[in-house]
């Protein structure tokens, strides 16, 4: 709507039309015209308008162009960055031709300045522009604008670093490798710029941290790069060697591994003749163990030891075999001998042993010592063999063998004794066995035999070194069972004489040989059968009483032959000298009471043992010498006797009834009777009394039948017999008197009447 236009640039090389379409101010229009201008539109000539720079003049900063060009369309204008030191001199910038600049540390204390030729695009050049200078470029902070790592992540191989450094004039700046393990831990490896991976790193990671130092010692900030995670390398056996080798000493082979961690490789030893030459094995290497160590043995003395191994990894990836063989032979070890002892290998024969160790074993020495009981060690002369055979002098002493080493070479080891063998003594006496004469019942002795061995030294043994040999006997626990034994005290002889409590039971009899220095051998032993009871019989038979007529008499005698039944004694009377037995009635007990009857006699009692299943043995008698009287009464008796003649004041008892005498009170039915005896006649007298005279109520002789009774149930009681018609029972206050009257009345029929004992008692 304006009459004035002023072209733009967009209207260069286009024609400009003018339009007028009038208007009256009534507002009516008219019919509009268009004018057309005749050329087309033209560019100006190119020129700035304006030039300047944007930017801060700090190292690292990017600084642009800013510019106003007029002029048609701009072609490709021409821009040249400028760099004036602070001397004055002004250079180009090679290869800054664009809108931005980016500050370099060459540029620090610089001022930068840029100029710009304007062109038209269609080559038109205008005149060039040059902008104002800015500056001087100051430093930037250190930093790094780039950090990464080179290398490979592999064990064994060397990692370094790339960074950009921008601040200034570079410093020190510091570098710090850091190991991080799977768990996170970390550990400082190195401050170098570069960093050798070892088999330590494998599985971890390592990070770098750079911190950028300026020259003038400002640090900035640190930055920090991580590799991948270190891999393991492939397995490989750097070096392998074999030190010199010794017998039984143990070879560690020197090796270098590399290749991650290093798992169980494989080892294979060999032994050969000769030293290795080539890379690879003989074909007659033998192969020993197959141990990363190895102890050379006694065959490997001489040969050359090789050692083939094979590089593992840790999961197990195998690498090339490495074979190493050693320098020198196996040396053989300093010669010696271990375990040096002895041994008693028979009756008084001793070998010598000991484990030879060095090589092979030579002429090695051996000697012999005695050791007394005092501790003196004497070398025995002549005893050099490994064999020794003790001698009678050795005994009580100990024996020491002595084992001098000896290599085959020559070589002398040094002597070792063994320990001092137990003291030397003979061979025990010993029993072959143990054998019992007699037999196992009741009563028998049995008696132990030793049978001895008859080799020479047993016999040589028990005549020169037996001292003595003891015996026990011992009784089963359990009749009939041969188990457990109990011993019988003060039983020790070689003999035993079977008893009654034996019977039913296992006897043994144990026998213990001692020598001369107190040995003594397990005990050698027999064992009966149970033992059978004995036939029945009686020992040591005697009837025991002081010998008077007023004694008590026992039998006393020893049964054996089992166990006692109803054994029957009987008491008889002998005269001394005659072997007729006059048995006496009722008296089998084992207890006898004399009286008057048996005065002169010997009393006998005749025992027959009976066993309690009924056998019965042969009959055992014993005798007493003939009984005498007692000596009070003898001499009553022998005083009356000298008189010739004597009275003795009687009762008679009318019943003649021993119970009625017992049952009554006072004399009762009894009655006064005197008793005259003298050498040639006995008569009974009822004396007189008021009303009556003197009656002699019975005589006689001492002509046979005449005797006197006695009465073992009354011992007040007697009766005189002058034949079958006439006889007379009187009674006396005590036994003494009645003892008395009987031996007088027999005293005198004997002496004064020759009237034999016997036909003076009531058999």
């Amino acid at each position: 709507g304006l009459l004035q236009y002023h072209i733009p640039k967009q209207a260069v090389n286009k024609l400009v039309s003018f339009q007028c379409t009038p208007a009256r101010d009534d507002g009516i229009i008219g019919e509009g015209r268009t004018t057309m201008g005749q050329d087309r539109v033209r560019p100006g000539s190119p020129k700035l308008i304006s030039l300047q720079l944007l930017g801060s003049a700090i190292e690292g900063c990017m600084i642009q162009v800013d510019k106003k060009y007029w002029g048609g369309d701009e072609g490709a204008s021409k821009l040249q960055w400028f760099l004036t030191r602070p001397d004055g001199a002004q250079r180009e910038i090679k290869g800054a031709t664009g809108l931005t600049y980016l500050i370099h540390s060459e540029d620090i204390d610089s001022l930068l300045c840029v100029s710009c030729e304007p062109i038209r695009i269609d080559g038109a050049k205008g005149p060039a522009a040059v902008s104002q200078l800015i500056g001087p470029v100051l430093p930037a902070p250190p930093t790094c604008d780039l950090l990464q790592l080179c290398g490979r992540y592999v064990e064994g191989g060397c990692l370094s670093f790339k960074a950009v450094y921008r601040g200034g004039e570079k410093g020190a700046c510091i570098y710090e490798w850091i190991r991080i393990s799977p768990s996170g831990k970390e550990h400082n490896l190195s401050n170098g710029e570069i960093l050798n991976l070892a088999s330590e790193d494998v599985g971890c990671r390592i990070e770098l941290v750079f911190t950028p130092v300026r020259k003038d010692g400002l640090s900035g900030t640190p930055w920090h790069v991580l590799s991948d995670v270190i891999k393991d390398a492939e397995p490989v056996g750097l070096n392998l060697a074999i030190p010199g080798c010794c017998e039984d000493v143990e070879v560690v082979p020197e090796k270098s591994y590399f290749g991650g961690c290093e798992g169980s490789g494989g080892y294979t030893w060999f032994r050969l003749q000769n030293k290795l030459e080539g890379p690879g094995l003989p074909e007659y290497a033998q192969v020993l163990a197959d141990s990363m160590i190895y102890i050379p043995r006694l065959e490997d003395v001489g040969s050359y030891l090789a050692l083939r191994w094979v590089p593992t990894r840790k999961d197990g990836k195998k690498g090339e075999p490495l074979i190493a063989c050693g320098s020198y032979p196996v040396a053989p070890a300093p010669p010696a001998v271990h375990k040096v002892a002895i041994q008693e290998v028979s009756a008084g024969f001793f070998m010598g042993e000991g484990q030879y160790y060095g090589g092979l074993e030579g002429k090695s020495k051996f000697s012999w010592y005695t050791q007394s009981p005092d501790g003196v060690m004497c070398l025995i002369s002549g005893a050099t063999s490994k064999i020794y055979r003790v001698t009678d002098n050795e005994y009580t002493c100990q024996l020491i063998f002595g084992y001098t080493p000896i290599r085959e070479d020559g070589v002398v080891g040094k002597t070792v004794l063994s320990e001092p063998s137990s003291i030397i003594f003979p061979e025990l006496p010993r029993l072959q066995k143990l054998v019992l004469n007699g037999k196992t019942v009741e009563g028998e002795i049995l008696t132990a035999l030793e049978v001895l061995p008859q080799s020479d030294a047993q016999l040589c043994t028990w005549e020169k070194y037996k001292k003595d040999v003891k015996y026990r006997w011992l009784r089963s626990s359990v009749p009939g069972i041969a188990d457990l034994f109990e011993p019988l005290p003060l039983q020790r002889g070689c003999s035993y004489k079977v008893r009654s409590e034996d019977i039913g039971f296992c006897m043994r009899c144990e026998c213990v040989v001692t020598d001369v220095f107190g040995r003594s051998v397990e005990p050698i032993s027999i064992t009966t059968s149970p033992i059978a009871p004995g036939f029945p019989k009686v020992e040591k038979l005697e009837i025991e009483g002081r010998g008077y007529h007023t004694n008590l008499y026992a039998v006393r005698g020893i049964y054996s032959g089992g166990k006692e039944g109803k054994s029957s004694i009987q008491w008889f009377r002998a005269m001394a000298g005659s072997p007729d037995l006059i048995p006496i009635p009722g008296e089998v007990g084992r207890m006898y009471e004399a009286n008057v009857d048996d005065v002169g006699y010997r009393l006998v009692a005749v025992y027959t043992p009976v066993r309690d299943d009924g056998v019965e043995g042969s009959p055992v008698s014993a005798s007493t010498e003939p009984i005498a009287v007692e000596p009070e009464v003898a001499k009553e008796v022998k005083q009356k006797l000298e008189f010739g003649a004597v009275k003795f004041e009687a009762l008679r008892d009318r019943d003649r009834s021993p119970m009625k005498v017992q049952q009554q009170q006072g004399l009762g039915s009894l009655e006064r009777r005197v008793l005259d005896v003298n050498r040639k006649r006995v008569k009974v007298v009822k004396p007189g009394s008021k009303t009556s005279f003197p009656n002699t109520e019975i005589r006689g002789t001492y002509s046979p039948p005449f005797h006197v009774e006695v009465f073992r149930s009354d011992q007040h009681r007697l009766k005189i017999v002058i034949d079958s018609e006439n006889e007379v029972d009187l009674m006396v206050q005590t036994r003494h008197v009645r003892d008395i009257v009987v031996l007088v009345i027999r005293g005198l029929a004997q002496r004064f009447n020759s009237t034999p004992l016997n036909l003076l008692l009531k058999m």
